[in-house]
């Protein structure tokens, strides 16, 4: 029978293992920019990649070598400067090294009982969120996986709390539960409503794609009594929209009802001058979540999210058992409390450690910096004789249509771009027709980049 310990134990060959993956990630980080790389068909990667999980193994060495030489390659680099498709990711270097310390310590950081000291560290996040947003003192939260999980978390607590309120006053739960939200809403909201098992109340919105609260009550009409939330979107993935959150959150309150904020994408714009000003009216919302992966430059996978009043969350998600006991009969902050999850990773440290390393101002300037970046390029392509801008930008996201041109026309192009190694920039839809879009998120995403993709659309 060979060593039950052979796998744990600290030997040369461990060392030397150790050593080629400290290379690897090093290089990694140093490329400048990565190379961009693309997906593979099953059939494709099947046919060149061998058997690893087996019996006996492969041997660190060789399944290094097949993730570096085959693996990495099938998979795109999301921190690219011309990835610039759906939301890409941008992470310091300060953050990614951190998460490699998450890693190695083998925190777990679901209660305060095992990780007091990572848990103090990622609230120091969560608190100066919350104040960014204008919430009072007191508001918290907790780091989750992503927005789906956030969005899904705040909502079973704006459920709780109705359902409480209605307790104490005497009163039954409708029929049928809703939320709110606007039409151009993230696909995890309608997610979470099936699993839920509660109803959507799609707003229709504007010429501007802004969800306001007039937009809301018209929507709603004479149906307050079944819902129990309204869900505003502080920048919507495809065109970068904030919804008029000071009305909605007026008209919401008028009734009683809890306010969310889906921020994934967008919500780190408050911390940009410029943008600031489109998150009026944050500070009266009862939850909201932002995606730290997305656009406050930390690594897969993290979001940020937080409750006004953070004992409701609580309330709503703390499990119990005997053996949990010894963690829930506290009054520590535990962020299993918080959401859908119990065992958990301390996700918020890389972002805590890129904020201690480089300053909460280093942030303002780099999101100010995206912003400049999608100006430019909009004014660009606004002076374009080829080109036709759909919407002023917002925040960071810039979408557009090239004159003339089908959808296997953007097709086309986009493919060769991303065969070639060039540029990420796949094409997506709005109202139905099809459109270019540069999500920009990346400080090494320049206008000259941009210009690149811009001049190679007259062809």
């Amino acid at each position: 029978m060979t060593d039950p310990l052979r796998m744990h134990i600290h030997d040369d060959a461990t060392a030397a293992l150790r050593e080629r993956i400290f290379d690897y990630a090093r290089d990694r980080m140093q490329l400048d920019p990565p190379p961009l790389d693309k997906g593979m068909p099953f059939a494709e990667l099947r046919a060149i990649m061998p058997d690893t999980v087996t019996e006996a193994g492969i041997g660190g060495d060789r399944a290094l070598d097949l993730f570096g030489e085959i693996l990495a390659p099938a998979s795109m680099s999301t921190d690219h400067p011309a990835m610039v498709s759906f939301i890409p990711v941008a992470p310091t270097e300060a953050s990614i090294l951190f998460d490699l310390v998450v890693s190695a310590s083998c925190i777990f950081g679901g209660s305060w009982l095992e990780g007091a000291g990572a848990i103090y560290a990622e609230n120091e996040v969560l608190t100066l969120l919350a104040a960014e947003a204008g919430l009072p003192n007191g508001a918290g939260g907790v780091f989750v996986q992503g927005g789906t999980n956030g969005n899904l978390s705040a909502l079973v607590a704006a459920r709780f709390d109705a359902e409480q309120r209605l307790s104490i006053a005497g009163k039954t739960r409708p029929t049928r539960w809703s939320f709110v939200t606007s039409e151009e809403a993230h696909s995890s909201l309608a997610h979470s409503a099936r699993v839920m098992d509660v109803d959507v109340i799609k707003v229709p919105v504007g010429a501007d794609g802004r969800m306001t609260g007039a937009d809301v009550a018209k929507a709603v009409g004479d149906s307050w009594d079944s819902v129990f939330a309204v869900v505003a979107t502080g920048g919507t993935t495809n065109l970068g929209i904030v919804d008029d959150i000071a009305s909605v959150v007026s008209t919401a309150k008028q009734h009683g009802i809890w306010v969310h904020v889906d921020g994934a994408y967008g919500l780190a714009g408050m911390f940009a001058p410029s943008t600031k000003p489109y998150f009026d009216g944050l500070g009266g919302v009862d939850s909201f979540i932002v995606d730290p992966h997305k656009w406050l430059y930390a690594p897969y996978d993290s979001c940020a999210l937080i409750y006004r009043n953070p004992s409701i969350g609580r309330s709503a998600h703390t499990q119990h058992a005997s053996y949990l006991d010894v963690l829930t009969d506290t009054d520590e902050w535990n962020p299993s409390d918080f959401a859908v999850h119990l065992s958990r990773r301390a996700r918020g440290l890389p972002l805590w450690f890129s904020l201690a390393t480089h300053g909460v101002a280093a942030y303002r300037e780099a999101i100010e910096s995206n912003n400049m970046v999608a100006r430019d390029i909009a004014d660009v392509i606004r002076n374009s004789d080829h080109l036709e801008l759909v919407c002023d930008p917002m925040l960071s996201v810039v979408v557009f249509r090239r004159i003339g041109w089908a959808q296997e026309d953007y097709a086309a192009w986009s493919d060769e771009l991303w065969e070639a190694g060039k540029a990420a920039c796949f094409p997506s839809k709005y109202k139905g027709e099809p459109v270019l879009r540069f999500a920009i998120v990346n400080p090494r995403t320049t206008t000259d980049i941009l210009m690149e993709l811009v001049e190679s659309l007259k062809d």
